[in-house]
């Protein structure tokens, strides 16, 4: 959960009245969100330097941090926070956010050039006109950019906010994508001017800030860059605005654009940053549109700030809630969460009005959730469940803890490595085919650390005996836990399944020992040697043993593991100099036994 700290005293100025920590603790809670922390900056600063904690002095302002669900992103700043919380206590309606159209009745333009898809293809833009500041509005403006990038934005991956003094600036406006040393201008707070190119240079030597989204558009041949009409660098996104048209206190009219690599994302991100901050306009919650005309020639105006229609059954509502709420009651107790409500159907549906500010509301289970919220978890009754059941540990766990206890007391370690992997480790550097057909991959993996879900616990296992080179001999570690395999038959198409793995590394490879591992293993389980129990084969077709020095194991027919000597180029990727063979084995067959 995101946490958002705002000032004490701001605060209690904008819900319009004092609250004891204890009675703001308590409307917290009965909104859905906590009271985290209070604290001053000093402290702030002070635990950020790792010091001792610094007593509170009688002229600190008390900052109040405050945890808030991820995807109330208009809970993210003091001016959403303290609207919600009046429009929740009733001493405020909701605002209706408004499009009006400019006073010379010329909407400014933005136009995307095709080459932008090549990086970063979608711009959204809006204009706030007359717009008071102070260095709290500010601050809250500036922090509200950062808490977005952090969290919807995916650390600018998906979306970047650029503001501008719109006085300083001139459009119509062009969304371009141009060679890095093409692109020239004066960065924020800076004084010298620089190429693209040498820009991110000098950011990813400098800056320990923006150095972390350098890599996002550094490989490209490519940058985005938006231009004015005097060809005038508003901004090169996702990394820095430009000097020339940076906000300040006496910025009367703010152009803010969106840059996206998903068109949803900025959309949402645009709603709120106007949303939040329109209060400070001169004609308050109202925005100016700007037309974008994207690459293909297609023209779409921004920000949408119509209310979306969700119908929702009381049937529904009531059955989850678990109280019988009459329709105009439910209404009204949406209209506290800033949802305006229409009864409908004879008092048997509601019609919701979800506004701009509320892109969390996806789902009738969210705007039931929010009636729940507003009667007060506290109201609600306690019943007996209608199901009598008894909580127990499922078989399955109940065996594996038997298992580590045998493996622990066979003088193996128990470690812990990730089920999500690279597909290298997975396959490649333990000499194993890549079986797409069995292995769940990621979608859209972030890092190649975490590419795919593991299919064995050897690599994990390999793993930690090579970044633990210090360890002295043996080294005999163990792993009970699940990998993932897919499988069309379940209804995820893909299921888990309970390994158990061990590794014992020494001056020499130890095949004896992790033998007799499985060996006590199938003693301790009532499974015989041969016939009616387990048989060990010899394998030669798994490339992560040693050629003859490898072995499967089955089980009434079916294989259920196997364990070698690990292989000498096995050994060297994964950087470990000594012998060492593996076990690996399925528990689920044996459970039943």
């Amino acid at each position: 959960m995101p946490t958002v700290g705002v000032n004490r005293d701001l605060l209690m100025k904008a819900l319009g009245r004092e609250y004891t920590e204890e009675e703001f603790d308590e409307l917290c809670f009965e909104f859905g969100i906590e009271l985290d922390e209070v604290t001053t900056e000093g402290q702030m600063v002070a635990k950020m330097a790792g010091q001792a904690d610094v007593d509170i002095k009688d002229d600190d302002e008390l900052i109040y941090k405050i945890d808030i669900p991820a995807n109330r992103y208009d809970l993210l700043c003091l001016e959403g926070l303290s609207m919600s919380l009046n429009v929740f206590r009733q001493v405020q309606s909701y605002p209706n956010f408004r499009v009006v159209e400019p006073k010379n009745g010329q909407r400014l333009q933005m136009v995307v050039k095709p080459e932008t898809l090549l990086i970063r293809p979608f711009v959204v833009c809006a204009v706030l006109r007359g717009v008071t500041l102070d260095k709290a509005r500010y601050d809250s403006f500036i922090d509200l950019q950062d808490k977005l990038h952090q969290n919807i934005c995916r650390k600018r991956s998906l979306v970047a906010i650029g503001t501008h003094d719109l006085s300083t600036i001139q459009g119509p406006f062009s969304y371009e994508a141009l060679p890095p040393e093409d692109i020239k201008f004066v960065p924020l707070k800076q004084t010298q001017e620089f190429n693209a190119k040498d820009l991110l240079d000098h950011y990813k030597a400098n800056d320990l800030k923006l150095k972390a989204f350098v890599p996002l558009i550094q490989s490209s041949p490519v940058y985005p860059v938006i231009y004015d009409a005097n060809r005038t660098v508003l901004s090169l996104p996702p990394i820095i605005n430009g000097s020339h048209s940076a906000i300040s206190l006496d910025t009367k009219d703010v152009f803010i654009e969106c840059t996206a690599t998903d068109l949803n994302k900025a959309r949402i991100v645009l709603n709120t940053m106007v949303t939040m901050f329109s209060c400070y306009c001169n004609e308050p919650f109202t925005v100016e549109p700007v037309d974008v005309t994207d690459s293909t020639g297609a023209k779409e105006t921004y920000p949408d700030l119509t209310q979306r229609k969700v119908e929702v059954d009381m049937s529904y509502i009531n059955a989850r809630v678990g109280v019988h709420f009459e329709a105009e009651q439910a209404a009204k107790l949406l209209t506290k969460m800033c949802l305006d409500t229409a009864v409908t159907d004879g008092g048997n549906k509601l019609c919701v009005s979800v506004p701009p500010t509320r892109s969390d509301v996806l789902h009738p289970c969210d705007i039931m959730e929010d009636v729940a919220i507003a009667y007060g978890f506290n109201n609600l009754p306690m019943t007996v469940p209608k199901t009598v059941t008894v909580g127990k540990q499922l078989p399955v766990n109940c065996f594996s803890d038997l298992i580590r206890n045998e493996m622990a007391m066979a003088g193996f370690t128990e470690v812990l490595t990730w089920i999500l992997g690279s597909k290298s480790d997975n396959f490649e550097l333990v000499n194993r085919p890549a079986d797409v057909d069995k292995a769940a991959l990621i979608g859209n993996a972030k890092t190649v650390d975490f590419e795919c879900v593991r299919t064995s616990l050897v690599p994990g296992l390999l793993k930690t005996l090579g970044s633990n080179k210090e360890a002295p001999l043996p080294v005999k570690i163990f792993e009970v836990s699940d990998v993932v395999e897919l499988d069309a038959a379940k209804d995820v198409g893909a299921k888990n399944i309970r390994r158990a793995a061990a590794l014992f590394c020494g001056a020499t490879s130890g095949f004896e020992v992790v033998h007799g591992l499985l060996d006590r293993l199938m003693e301790v389980m009532g499974v015989p040697e041969g016939e009616g129990g387990y048989t060990v084969v010899p394998d030669a077709a798994d490339g992560c043993y040693f050629p003859g020095r490898a072995a499967s194991v089955y089980f009434r027919g079916a294989k259920v593991g196997g364990y070698g000597v690990v292989h000498p180029e096995v050994l060297g990727r994964f950087g470990s100099l000594s012998p060492a063979s593996v076990m690996e084995l399925d528990l689920e067959p044996f459970l039943a036994l």
